[in-house]
């Protein structure tokens, strides 16, 4: 018998859509996918999806829910013909089902999201990691950093 805490793992979070529209502090995915896919870092390596409906009434639950604490995210999208997808790092909040697909409230950190594009997909930090260097929004700040120390 050991007396070692529990191991925490911290879900990722992925959805896919065949468009998205941001107006006005919104951000709506178009077409999305059913499912939201979850995957944790090393050691325990889990992967799997939920429907995205389970996963918005998931969104408030608990004390340390995505409602108390708005989680970063990666938009990530481009275009056909187009070499490197576009990304705008933000805060995404206070998800609804709407008419044209599922809206968030964002808040924009770093990029500028499209008015309107095609396939997307949006990267979702886990609970209480926001811009760490493990987070997806982390790993993208750093490259960027990266990037500007190479010229």
């Amino acid at each position: 018998m050991t007396d070692a805490p529990p191991t925490t793992v911290e879900d990722m979070f992925v959805q896919t859509a065949s468009g998205v529209r941001t107006d006005g502090g919104t951000m709506t995915l178009l077409g999305l996918t059913p499912h939201t896919i979850y995957f944790s870092d090393r050691p325990q390596r889990i992967v799997g999806h939920l429907t995205t409906h389970r996963f918005l009434q998931w969104w408030s639950e608990g004390d340390d829910s995505f409602a108390a604490d708005p989680p970063n995210a990666v938009l990530a999208w481009g275009e056909p013909g187009t070499d490197t997808p576009e990304e705008a790092v933000v805060v995404i909040s206070d998800p609804s089902i709407t008419a044209d697909g599922l809206q968030y409230h964002v808040q924009t950190l770093q990029g500028t999201p499209p008015a309107t594009a095609g396939p997307c997909v949006l990267f979702i930090d886990p609970l209480g990691r926001p811009l760490s260097p493990v987070s997806v929004a982390g790993v993208r700040r750093r490259d960027m950093r990266r990037d500007r120390r190479r010229f």
